[in-house]
């Protein structure tokens, strides 16, 4: 009888236990997304530095060699987003004056036809400020990622040169039992294949949506391009909102027919990388299903901002696997599963049964 009670006080301080982390976090907000973003940068920079070492060169040679690409790296992006928002945000004014323009002879249009609408209700649907406010913040977050270069590249330079030794201090941690570095090795080796696989994919929208762009005439494709590859590694949503203003300014700057063409391009794009390419690329998935990974983005979104949006996934895997290892939260980490994974592990669990009988 009082183990009922006791049960519900558990999870009753489980629960207080997470809210007041989680609200920890987003109060730390400005700390915590560099201290991410570098863990993730050393995740997918450590094989390079083993397999440097593996091949004879020192551990403070290679760390340089590393630190030059990812330095040199993060200057080219910096310096590209930089003039490509100064540029676009001097012909905004102009855009802004040519879709009230276009709002108001579509106005006169209607009346024409005898429809009567409300002006201010399409003022408000085609709102250009909303849309520069869009880019903007989108932009200006990657920008604010950008000028904390320095404190993100020191927390990555610290946490690559421990991450050789992370294995060895959870081993004895552990007391060097077998499968201690199970869940170790199963989110580094998920979240560098999910990075690596997400990053070519998006680094292939990235160049389609500029060549589309480039052929259409549409301004400033560099800008687009930039923007499509980022907000690919948001899933679900990340690829339509960066449609959503190349159409926009196709069709101020060149027409409906240019901003229709503009359309059908990204559908194309997003239909070949992301519904073909993409999870015969990814197998069996990232491990997560529909309604997690969407629910993972808006909740890290909520918490971390837009970079928590860009992150979702792999946090959201992290956790995962990590409630996955130990007996008491598993069934958390079945419930943040896939179907497929689902599947096979009943199958497993099945084959085992009929063995032993």
């Amino acid at each position: 009888m009082t183990s009922l009670p006791q049960a519900g006080g558990r999870g009753l301080l489980n629960f207080a236990a997470f809210v007041v982390t989680i609200a920890g976090i987003k109060a730390a907000g400005a700390l915590v997304v560099p201290f991410l973003l570098a863990v993730f940068l050393a995740v997918v920079c450590l094989p390079l530095l083993i397999w440097l070492e593996k091949k004879g060169v020192p551990e403070l040679l290679g760390l340089l060699l590393i630190l030059v690409v990812v330095v040199g790296a993060w200057v080219a992006l910096a310096l590209l987003v930089g003039t490509a928002v100064a540029d676009f945000t001097r012909s905004v004014p102009l855009y802004q004056e040519r879709l009230r323009a276009m709002v108001g002879e579509g106005w006169v249009w209607l009346q024409g036809y005898g429809l009567t609408v409300d002006k201010s209700i399409l003022d408000d649907i085609f709102d250009p400020g909303r849309l520069m406010r869009l880019v903007a913040s989108t932009l200006n977050s990657v920008g604010g990622i950008l000028k904390n270069a320095f404190m993100i590249l020191l927390m990555f330079t610290f946490l690559i040169l421990e991450g050789a030794a992370i294995p060895l201090k959870i081993r004895l941690i552990r007391n060097g039992k077998y499968g201690a570095l199970d869940s170790y090795t199963a989110i580094t080796k998920g979240v560098n294949r999910y990075l690596a696989i997400k990053s070519t994919t998006s680094l292939a929208t990235g160049v389609l949506v500029y060549i589309l762009l480039q052929f259409l005439g549409v301004d400033f494709p560099v800008l687009w391009a930039l923007l499509a590859f980022l907000l690919n590694f948001i899933p679900n949503i990340g690829s339509l909102i960066a449609s959503i203003p190349p159409i926009l300014l196709a069709l101020v700057q060149l027409g409906v027919g240019y901003a229709a063409a503009t359309g059908i391009g990204f559908l194309l794009v997003n239909v070949i990388i992301g519904s073909i390419i993409e999870p015969r690329v990814m197998g069996r998935g990232v491990g997560l299903s529909a309604l997690v990974v969407f629910l993972s983005l808006v909740f890290w979104g909520w918490v971390l901002g837009p970079i928590g949006m860009l992150l979702s996934v792999p946090l959201t895997m992290a956790i995962k696997i990590a409630l996955s290892e130990h007996e008491s939260t598993s069934w958390l980490g079945i419930l943040l599963g896939s179907n497929k994974e689902v599947l096979v592990r009943l199958e497993e669990v099945e084959k085992r049964e009929s063995q032993q009988e």
